[in-house]
């Protein structure tokens, strides 16, 4: 939405703009199986237009008569540099901060474009689609042992750790670039683990990356 604005953890803004949000689908294998999907040969690639971010702090408004509304849980990547084709070096350097999002989904929609062959916008890119948080500074966590999770109402929900992704945060990047530019501002969202499922109303979430970041959110 047009309010959004990327903060560091501390409150500070972040001063780049967000252009586009690239997501990745089916990089964790158990959620592939859990949906019944095939896990893919290559990267799953999909964007989310600026408009779909909101801060995540922001009560999640359930859009009406479109169906269900799943939660996807995942690790967001703020890209600091401009990256065409980049080496693996290019794509660990641009790595500005690290967060969480929402990936919100229409699955009932998504199904029926599925089914068609269709493109999968009208179900991912939706105003309100992509909840973020504030962002972490890179140097602050490692890489490769990276760990989140939620909690709805008080219940663990999803648990993801980055050892468990098919296709890793460095080359993903790298990768993405190979087909178009990434700026800065832009955001990477890296896939979710298993354990996804619908929004209710009324509900509370809560969601933790290590022991750096909590915040949360409640559907409306």
């Amino acid at each position: 939405m047009q309010d959004y604005q990327h903060h560091w953890k501390d409150g500070t803004p972040v001063h780049l703009p967000l252009g586009k949000i690239v997501c990745i689908g089916r990089n964790y294998a158990e959620h592939a199986l859990e949906l019944n999907n095939p896990v893919p040969d290559e990267p799953l690639l999909f964007i989310k237009p600026a408009t779909a971010a909101v801060h995540i702090t922001r009560p999640i408004d359930l859009p009406r008569d479109q169906g269900s509304v799943h939660f996807e849980t995942e690790l967001a990547v703020l890209i600091g540099r401009p990256l065409t084709h980049a080496s693996a070096s290019e794509a660990e350097a641009a790595i500005l901060g690290y967060g969480l999002a929402l990936d919100l989904t229409l699955r009932d929609v998504q199904s029926e474009l599925k089914k068609k062959g269709q493109p999968w916008e009208r179900a991912k890119a939706f105003d309100g689609a992509c909840p973020l948080s504030p962002f972490v500074a890179a140097e602050k966590l490692g890489r490769d042992n990276i760990h989140f999770n939620l909690d709805i109402d008080g219940h663990r929900q999803q648990t993801g750790n980055t050892r468990d992704m098919l296709n890793p945060i460095v080359p993903l990047i790298a990768h993405i670039s190979s087909h178009f530019t990434l700026l800065p501002g832009d955001v990477i969202l890296t896939g979710t683990p298993k354990g996804v499922g619908p929004l209710q109303p009324g509900q509370t979430l809560s969601l933790e990356l290590e022991d750096l970041l909590v915040v949360g959110t409640k559907v409306v």
